[in-house]
């Protein structure tokens, strides 16, 4: 393959201007993700979390700059074989509709197939381990459908897993469900970078999950530049947090964790009448 780079990092970004239609989200952004790392890409609403994401996947080309898989640009490669580097999660995934679990985990084994080479036992083999990892083997003949909020982001997880690349790209993948969904999910990925080695660059919004959760914090700020960027304990401060995102809060060490914890300063509340009174009892 020509125009190659030493492959230094597997997967990094140079120089990228991204936009949407006429509206540019980003100009000069560079980013480098660690190999073997459970990255996080925060930042406030419309800075360019996603559409980072969706660049480094090859979802949106840039209109300049260049991102790089395995030491060579991601547009040199065909889009089966980008498929079997790294998966990726959309913010959002619909189903077909009377689509069984197995089924659709099945359809990740679709970067693997060729003319002459079908469905073969290393597939059926890759199904059932991705099931078996997120918990969901028991929910193989189950109609997607059926399943709660929780179920169904680990069964679309399992279809990347059934990819078999060891760089997962995860947009927002948290979005829709209940707290305990959110760390259910969260615990899971956790496992596969920890156990698995597997490289994962998650886009969240919860400041204190993306602490509790990555080993690379990447903090963007609005017009897609980046504010901060490195291991979270060294990252989040309270200064950041406020210029970033304009809140005033405090960091303490998170209990269970002891990594970063923002707590947003309390509003002062007003004194009333009655509170007065009280305060003036002996």
């Amino acid at each position: 393959m020509t125009g190659t780079v030493p492959p230094a990092v597997r997967l990094r970004a140079e120089d990228l201007t991204l936009s949407y239609d006429q509206r540019t989200v980003a100009t000069s952004l560079g980013v480098v993700i660690p190999d073997h790392s459970f990255t996080v890409i925060i930042g406030p609403n419309a800075c360019g979390k996603s559409t980072l994401l969706k660049a480094l996947a090859r979802m949106l080309r840039p209109k300049a700059g260049q991102v790089y898989l395995d030491g060579a640009a991601i547009t040199s490669y065909r889009s089966r074989e980008v498929a079997r580097r790294l998966g990726l999660l959309p913010q959002t995934s619909t189903a077909p509709g009377g689509i069984t679990v197995g089924d659709l985990v099945a359809r990740g084994r679709y970067p693997h197939q060729r003319l002459l080479k079908q469905w073969a036992a290393e597939d059926e083999a890759a199904v059932t381990e991705a099931m078996r990892q997120t918990g969901v083997l028991d929910l193989a003949d189950r109609p997607v459908d059926d399943l709660s909020g929780g179920q169904r982001q680990r069964v679309w997880l399992s279809m990347v897993l059934a990819q078999q690349t060891s760089v997962l790209l995860l947009d927002e993948p948290t979005t829709y469900l209940d707290i305990a969904h959110q760390v259910e999910v969260l615990d899971l990925c956790a496992d596969l970078h920890e156990r698995k080695g597997h490289t994962i660059v998650a886009v969240l919004h919860d400041l204190n999950q993306a602490c509790r959760y990555a080993s690379h914090l990447i903090v963007m700020r609005p017009g897609g530049t980046i504010a901060a960027e490195g291991h979270p304990s060294t990252v989040m401060t309270a200064e950041l947090v406020e210029d970033v995102f304009g809140l005033p809060c405090r960091i303490i060490d998170d209990p269970e964790t002891g990594t970063p914890l923002m707590v947003p300063t309390a509003r002062k509340r007003p004194v009333m009448a009655g509170d007065a009174a009280v305060a003036q009892t002996p």
